[in-house]
C-alpha cells in the first residue's frame, strides 16, 4: 500500500530480529579483538597493584597473584574463560579491586546515562526549531545567528564551556554543584541539581552539530521536486514543511543523534573530571592505567552493546519518518 505511513509490523519484526542476530557475530569479533589487542600492550596490572608505589614485594608474592588471578595460565584458556563468562554474561572480576565487573560498571553507567539522556533531550528540543529556522529564513538575520550560536557549540570544548558555567555559578551566586551522586529516584532536585549543568555543557555541541544537520539537509529537501509539487497543487505551507520536506530532512539528523549518544556514554572523560562525576569515562581512564584487562574488556563490550543496539534504533526509526522505506 503506497499511501500507508509506517510499514508492515511484520516485516518491521522480522527485520528487527534479522539485525539482532546480526549483532552476535559482531559482538563476538569486538571480544576477540579487545581480549588479543590488551595482550599486546606493554604492562602488568599486578607489577602496577603491588610496586606502583615503589613498594617491595617479593617476585613469589608477584606469582601468587598472577596464579590467583589466572594470569599464569596459557593465553588459549584465558580466552576460553573470557568467551564462556561472555556467554553466560560473567564478565568477571576486576583485576584491581576484586569485585565483579557488572557491579563497577553498574555503579557508574546510571550517572553517565542520565547525563548522555538530559544532554540528548536539551539538544533536540533546541535544535529542531533553530536547524528548521535557520532553513526556512536562509541568509537573513535570523539564519546569521544561528549559524554563530551552532559555530560557537562546534568551537568551544564541552569541558572549557562547563569550566566557565562552574566559574559563572561561583561568581555570580558563590555556589557550585553538590559532588556526591543522588540517584534520582532517591532526591530528584539534588539530583538534577548536579547533573543538569554537566548535561547542558555537553548538550551546547550536541545541540550544535544536530542544528547545522538539520539546516543542510532541510535546505537541500526544499529543492526537491516533491516538494514543488506539493506547492504547486496549492498545499498548506505548513503542512509542506512538516509532512514532506522536515520528516525527510530528519533522517540525516536521526543518524548524528544516535552516534551522539552512544558517544555520551563513554567519552566525558575530561567533563566529568571538571565536575567531578565518577562515570564510565572516569573509570574507562582508571582501568587502562591500571591495565585492568577483564574491567577494559567489560567496558569495551559496553560501549559496542551500545553502538549497535542504538544502530538498530535508528534503522528503525528510519521508517517512521519516512513511508517509502520498506524492510524486507
Amino acid at each position: 500500500m503506497p499511501g500507508r505511513l509506517f510499514p508492515d509490523h511484520a516485516l518491521m519484526l522480522r527485520y528487527a530480529i534479522n539485525r539482532l542476530l546480526l549483532m552476535i557475530p559482531t559482538l563476538i569479533g569486538v571480544a576477540v579483538l579487545v581480549f588479543f589487542m590488551l595482550r599486546v600492550v606493554p604492562g602488568d596490572v599486578v607489577e602496577v597493584k603491588l610496586r606502583g608505589d615503589g613498594g617491595s614485594v617479593s617476585q613469589e608474592t608477584i606469582e601468587m597473584e598472577r596464579k590467583r588471578l589466572g594470569l599464569d595460565k596459557p593465553l588459549v584458556y584465558q580466552f576460553g574463560d573470557w568467551m564462556v563468562g561472555l556467554a553466560t554474561l560473567d564478565l568477571g572480576t576486576s583485576m584491581w579491586t576484586d569485585r565483579p565487573v557488572v557491579e563497577e560498571i553498574a555503579t557508574r553507567l546510571e550517572l553517565s546515562m542520565q547525563v548522555a539522556i538530559m544532554a540528548t533531550i536539551f539538544a533536540v528540543l533546541l535544535a529542531l526549531p533553530l536547524g528548521t529556522t535557520a532553513a526556512l529564513m536562509r541568509d537573513t538575520w535570523v539564519d546569521y545567528v544561528v549559524r554563530i550560536i551552532t559555530i560557537g557549540g562546534l568551537s568551544i570544548p564541552s569541558f572549557w564551556f562547563g569550566m566557565l558555567i562552574m566559574m559563572m555559578l561561583l561568581g555570580l551566586f558563590n555556589w557550585l554543584p553538590p559532588i556526591t551522586f543522588t540517584p534520582f529516584y532517591e532526591d530528584p532536585i539534588a539530583n538534577m541539581t548536579q547533573l543538569i549543568w554537566p548535561a547542558l555543557a555537553v548538550g551546547y555541541r550536541y545541540c550544535a552539530v544536530v542544528a547545522r544537520m538539520i539546516r543542510s539537509s532541510l535546505l537541500e529537501v526544499l529543492h526537491e521536486d516533491y516538494v514543488r509539487t506539493a506547492r504547486a497543487k496549492g498545499v498548506y505551507e505548513k503542512l509542506v514543511i512538516s509532512r514532506h520536506a522536515l520528516r525527510n530532512a530528519l533522517l540525516p539528523a536521526i543518524t548524528v543523534i544516535g552516534i551522539e549518544f552512544a558517544f555520551l556514554i563513554g567519552g566525558l572523560v575530561v567533563t566529568e573530571q571538571v565536575f567531578n562525576l565518577n562515570g564510565i569515562g572516569k573509570l574507562f581512564v582508571q582501568s587502562v592505567s591500571r591495565n585492568d584487562f577483564t574491567l577494559i574488556q567489560g567496558m569495551v563490550m559496553l560501549i559496542a552493546v551500545i553502538y549497535v543496539f542504538v544502530n538498530l534504533v535508528v534503522d528503525l526509526l528510519y521508517a517512521v519518518f519516512d513511508p517509502r522505506i520498506r524492510y524486507g
